[in-house]
């Protein structure tokens, strides 16, 4: 069993825009921008937090899918 509770979740960004960034963040004392992905307009990306994953942070417009439901990003 996994020690972390998000671990192995997955998350579905598809940008409506071009140059949506989809930036992870580190775990541990201090958070820290770890990968950094740039999508165009209808391009897909799956992200799994992971032991090194604790947030991922999205900037631009694009449809989020997570097991509790969908988000549209504003901008």
């Amino acid at each position: 069993m996994d020690s972390t509770p998000a671990q192995g979740e997955y998350i579905v960004v598809k940008a409506k825009d071009n140059g949506v960034n989809v930036i992870g963040l580190t775990r541990g004392q201090d958070t820290r921008f770890h990968h950094t992905e740039k999508l165009d307009r209808g391009e897909v990306l799956i992200a799994q937090f992971t032991d090194h994953t604790s947030a991922i942070k999205i900037r631009g417009k694009a449809t989020v899918l997570t097991k509790y439901g969908a988000i549209e990003t504003d901008a």
